[in-house]
């Protein structure tokens, strides 16, 4: 009893069939201790089915009989993976008990003769030794007998795993950009007579050829399919179709098609040529998958791509990217341009030797700690140029996450900022010496009021308090010098209670606290600085004479609070001597105070004399507090 899908095949047809590891698989089967019984039994629908699957190219699975017994084809079995050829000749639900459910599924639809196409079906499948998450299309259609009952079902796989991939390597070139993809799915099969040269064909197939179904099943002459590929592509195809049938071989082949619509499908069609008995091919059937989403991504990524490199390519920066765990992969033009090295990422030991010696394990550090924290990469260091000398550049690098925050990417830059580094050092420099000279105007300025003071004994109550003045400008200046160390050109600042309470140190005695803070501190810069020194000095002399200040128990505190483009600043004595009334509240010292805020910085300030006190209420614009920064950040110390 012969055991073969081709009975009548010559030998050498046999020997060359069974070079397919899946039929040779199918004839060596014992079929007889199977539920499906030896294959001369078959009905001969069930057998050309088999056939058809056999012959095709593309992953086709079979469940046939009552127990749903898995028969496949050799692209098939490369799909299963470690699980092939355990699972042949399985009852489906033995053979992949992970989706057990969804074999149920499949069969229900073969079973009432229904053709269903399932898209971007995700299932969890041991193929390899572990689960692994797989994405496929399935074309289900029932294997119908003579007498028109369901003998099985067809499935033909074709796995969307790389389709998603793709679609995930778009969304990470377009950064927040995603695309829905409906994937690649069977369009159809069909069967062609060469003796007749006409072609019979499933609604699937002939829609996608803008044929009506009706006439495809009933046969249409092949010039109707040849007149719907696209005529670029029809030279192609008959070449490689008269390839196949002359070698009697695969037959595969990429081509535009066009619907009765008018627009434009790729398809991939997959065939192979049958002989008769006398060894001539006489039958060509295959299928037909529907690729135009998979061109369409192919096609977006590729334009991504090229828009990502001529954008990167045209900035001044160094344009760089990195795999989450660090590795680089990609380089824009200037950094051949910088560095001298070809365009080909450097590896970590290559970027090493790139770094100052004095700079290397300080990068290094940083970069480790944004890939283990995911936090913004941005340091300052020297990196060798191609003339051999090093030069100052900004690295900056940012995480490009997916929607659950997962690192993707990561994405960077390195500007050249070696020039503005001399430029701030040779400022630095001149602001030195300026410093310097300012200091000796401010000495000889305090040398000459002491001097007239001697001269002049009517005056030196005032020269004294002058001289004090002087002092607490030279102590805002030198404040403002050393605040400024190490910050970036033009944002020379420090805090408003740092300057206070140097102001006001001599005040302290034996480390009591004699000035509390309170609320929210602010930056200041030195144009402000000046005004505030000669504010405090006033307030805190005054303090010392008759007010918080002049007695041991007395205390001073300065409390203040951000409200909108504002900052309000309360200075309240308590503790001190019982006076009704502060005698230098309308001097010379109060003359100044007021210019100072409301002249120079364009404040307002409102004084009383409380029971327990002076109280003093300042309200000051932040703008001209910081007229070298923002309007608006964040409080000193917040």
């Amino acid at each position: 009893m012969p055991r073969t899908l081709f009975p009548a095949a010559s030998p050498e047809t046999r020997a060359r069939l069974e070079q397919d590891p899946a039929l040779k698989l199918f004839n060596d089967y014992d079929w007889a201790s199977n539920p499906l019984g030896p294959i001369p039994e078959w009905p001969e629908s069930l057998k050309g089915a088999v056939r058809l699957m056999m012959a095709a190219s593309i992953p086709m699975a079979m469940f046939v009989g009552p127990q749903a017994i898995l028969l496949y084809n050799n692209a098939y079995a490369a799909f299963a993976g470690q699980r092939h050829p355990g699972i042949f000749g399985l009852p489906c639900r033995q053979a992949w008990p992970e989706i057990a459910d969804l074999m149920d599924t499949i069969l229900a639809i073969g079973q009432r003769g229904g053709v269903e196409v399932l898209h971007d079906l995700e299932m969890e499948l041991n193929r390899h030794g572990q689960p692994e998450s797989t994405w496929v299309d399935m074309h289900v259609s029932p294997v119908l007998g003579n007498d028109g009952n369901t003998l099985g079902t067809l499935v033909t796989v074709h796995e969307t795993t790389e389709r998603f991939l793709a679609r995930a390597a778009l969304a990470r070139s377009e950064e927040r950009l995603s695309l829905a993809l409906a994937g690649s799915s069977l369009v159809g099969t069909w069967d062609w007579n060469l003796h007749d040269n006409v072609i019979t064909a499933d609604d699937q197939f002939a829609e996608m050829f803008g044929i009506e179904p009706l006439y495809a099943g009933l046969g249409v002459p092949l010039r109707r399919y040849f007149a719907a590929i696209h005529p670029d592509d029809l030279p192609g195809v008959k070449a490689e179709i008269e390839r196949a049938i002359a070698a009697v071989d695969e037959f595969r082949c990429e081509c535009r098609v066009r619907n009765r619509d008018g627009s434009l499908r790729w398809i991939v069609a997959s065939g192979l040529p049958r002989r008769d008995g006398e060894g001539r091919v006489h039958r060509f059937p295959g299928v037909a998958i529907d690729v135009t989403e998979q061109h369409r991504v192919a096609s977006a990524l590729a334009e991504s791509q090229l828009r990502f490199k001529t954008l990167a390519d045209v900035m001044p920066q160094i344009v760089w990217t990195a795999t989450p765990d660090g590795v680089y992969d990609y380089y824009n033009a200037r950094w051949e341009e910088l560095t001298g090295v070809a365009d080909a990422a450097p590896d970590d030991a290559q970027w090493a030797n790139l770094y100052h010696p004095e700079d290397r394990e300080r990068v290094e550090a940083a970069w480790r700690h944004s890939l283990r924290t995911g936090e913004t990469f941005q340091i300052e260091y020297r990196l060798r140029h191609r003339s051999g000398e090093y030069r100052w550049v900004l690295g900056r690098a940012l995480a490009v996450r997916d929607e659950t925050g997962r690192i993707m990417r990561w994405i960077g830059t390195c500007t050249d900022i070696h020039q503005s580094r001399q430029a701030a050092a040779e400022r630095e420099l001149v602001t030195q010496e300026l410093s310097h000279r300012i200091k000796n105007l401010f000495a000889v300025l305090t040398g000459i009021i002491s001097l007239s003071a001697r001269s002049r004994p009517e005056v030196r109550s005032f020269a004294e308090e002058l001289r004090q003045r002087v002092h607490a400008l030279g102590e805002a200046h030198d404040f403002v010098r050393l605040s400024g160390q190490g910050v970036a050109p033009g944002l020379r600042q420090g805090s408003l209670h740092a300057l206070v309470e140097r102001l006001l140190r001599p005040y302290e005695q034996d480390g009591a606290a004699r000035l509390v803070f309170e609320g929210e501190d602010v930056a200041i810069d030195d144009g402000a600085a000046t005004p505030l020194a000669l504010l405090f000095h006033e307030l805190g002399t005054n303090a010392a004479k008759y007010g918080a200040f002049s007695t041991p128990q007395g205390q001073v505190t300065l409390t203040g609070r951000v409200e909108g483009e504002h900052y309000h600043l309360v200075w309240k004595e308590r503790g001190g001597p019982g006076v009704a009334e502060n005698p230098a509240l309308n001097g010379f010292g109060s003359r100044v105070i007021t210019l100072s805020i409301e002249g120079q910085l364009r404040g307002r300030l409102r004084r009383q004399w409380d029971a327990d006190g002076l109280r003093v209420d300042i309200e000051l614009p932040l703008a001209a507090l910081r007229r070298s920064a923002r309007l608006r950040e964040e409080p000193v110390g917040a």
